[in-house]
């Protein structure tokens, strides 16, 4: 069944996903997903049952002032119970008005998630790719890397304090930068890629996936894997 099927079958606008357009520089990103497999990304793949359906999105602007290309993250709030403080893409659970978990649901989620967070309009975001759906095994969510496009930007920010520390963007070149590159490592025995960008340090998930779209479109550079950041 196609997924413009499926979201006539459930009653709402199917979620185009095309490349056609993109700035040349993003290409890369495009290319890399079209053929990625879920290990390539993560050790952590979702169970064969069980597991909460949610989905990330994961996108990309022009910066200003010639900044070059640039990503979308959010700083969670320090009061949250899960994940306090810490950097992440926006996004969250799927709930029943963004359909089948198994077609245009995730993509839905990932733009209603954004718009509710940071305040965006989910109409100038272009989506490009889909990634494979990885595991959080700390919070049991299965989640949907969705790829986007910022083709018409417009004025982010927190929009639940509770929820949401700040929003801020981060140049591709500083993530790529060696010297904001790290190894964090957790008193539970968990190592993994960090960044030390915008005032922030960027870990688990979220950088673990910045880590392999950065591999994958061969933007990234050489770095000191060595050169490590206790946690806790």
């Amino acid at each position: 069944m196609t997924r413009a099927n499926r979201a006539y079958e459930d009653g709402l606008d199917a979620v185009n996903v095309t490349s056609d357009g993109l700035p040349d520089w993003l290409r890369p990103v495009a290319r890399g997903a079209a053929d990625v497999r879920p290990e390539q990304l993560s050790r952590f793949l979702p169970p064969a049952t069980g597991g909460r359906a949610s989905a990330v999105l994961i996108l990309f602007g022009e910066g200003a002032d010639g900044a070059g290309p640039e990503l979308l993250l959010m700083e969670r709030s320090s009061s949250l119970r899960s994940h306090a403080g810490q950097p992440s893409f926006p996004g969250g659970a799927l709930d029943p008005q963004d359909g089948d978990p198994e077609g245009d649901g995730p993509l839905r989620a990932a733009l209603r998630e954004a718009e509710e967070e940071t305040g965006l309009d989910p109409s100038g975001v272009q989506v490009f790719a889909v990634l494979p759906r990885l595991y959080i095994p700390v919070s049991g969510f299965v989640v949907t890397p969705v790829l986007g496009w910022w083709r018409r930007p417009t004025p982010v920010g927190a929009v639940d304090l509770a929820e949401t520390a700040r929003v801020f963007t981060v140049p591709v070149a500083d993530l790529a930068d060696p010297a904001n590159r790290a190894t964090v490592a957790h008193p539970s025995g968990y190592r993994g890629p960090a960044f030390l960008v915008a005032d922030a340090l960027v870990w688990g998930f979220t950088a673990g996936l910045i880590d392999r779209i950065l591999h994958f479109a061969g933007w990234e550079r050489g770095w000191d894997r060595s050169k490590t950041v206790p946690l806790g």
